[in-house]
């Protein structure tokens, strides 16, 4: 059954129980605002890494290049990402089974149809006294079975 680990927001940061709880994933997406592109080198020792740019990436070296919206497929499951919410254009749920964000640093899962909109929420330095937290997605049949992990 693959496995999708979903992060966002580590600002630089890469906690080691970030790593811990991303073991045995098939396929990683950083949602926006990575900070430091050592955190993708990092990452990519555990599996493959796809990711967007966040707000905080322009203009830092090696984040620069990285794409507004990235989509792909897994499993059978068929995803999108970008940072904002904002940013997720009407028609994507329709064409996805799986719409991933984060910007806000607040976890979120919720259904469209058929489409599972999630915000993994964030990882790196603690704002807003909201917890920190990661999401596991495994798919199964072409289903996706979403879990918000607490990183602390």
């Amino acid at each position: 059954m693959p496995q999708l680990g979903i992060l966002s927001d580590t600002h630089g940061l890469l906690r080691q129980q970030v790593i811990e709880r991303l073991k045995g994933c098939d396929l990683l997406l950083h949602a926006g605002d990575v900070g430091d592109p050592e955190v993708l080198d990092h990452l990519a020792e555990l599996a493959p890494v796809r990711a967007v740019a966040g707000n905080v990436d322009a203009g830092i070296h090696g984040l620069d290049r990285l794409p507004a919206v990235a989509d792909g497929e897994l499993g059978g499951v068929r995803w999108r990402m970008t940072h904002r919410r904002e940013d997720v254009d009407d028609s994507w749920s329709r064409e996805v089974d799986l719409i991933v964000f984060g910007h806000s640093h607040r976890p979120e899962l919720a259904w469209h149809g058929r489409c599972l909109l999630l915000n993994p929420g964030a990882v790196g330095r603690r704002r807003f006294s909201l917890p920190l937290t990661l999401a596991r997605v495994r798919v199964t049949e072409g289903r996706v079975l979403p879990e918000i992990l607490a990183v602390e």
